[in-house]
């Protein structure tokens, strides 16, 4: 099993996680069951699946769930723009989440592809 506490793209999901809690608890109310709790669920599944798959035994898992964690990501991104237009969070803390969310976007898709690429066997 692998050690997620050891990932940089947890490290950074994580800090999203926390970011896009504190930039919501000022939602209006009526928003507590609509994009608050959607932006919200969509943070938390990025580092939660990356935990999920470093549980898993086998690669194949483990990738399938980083690509799930790579979905909620982009698809954090489209929320977080969606809440800045609504003016349910300010510019510059739409700017912060978005290049946040981007960060971790990127760093899961360079481990993807670290994944991905072929296995090379040293020759002794």
């Amino acid at each position: 099993m692998r050690d997620h506490t050891q990932l940089k793209v947890f490290a950074l999901a994580d800090k999203l996680a926390l970011a896009v809690y504190r930039a919501s608890s000022q939602f209006p109310h009526n928003e507590q069951y609509g994009l608050q709790s959607q932006i919200r669920r969509a943070a938390v599944s990025i580092a939660a699946n990356i935990v999920e798959g470093c549980a898993r035994y086998s690669e194949a898992d483990y990738i399938r769930f980083l690509n799930i964690a790579y979905g909620s990501a982009r698809e954090l991104q489209y929320e977080l723009s969606l809440c800045e237009r609504l003016g349910l969070i300010d510019n510059e803390t739409a700017r912060t989440l978005n290049n946040d969310c981007t960060a971790t976007a990127k760093a899961l898709n360079g481990l993807l592809r670290a994944l991905r690429s072929p296995k090379t066997t040293s020759r002794d």
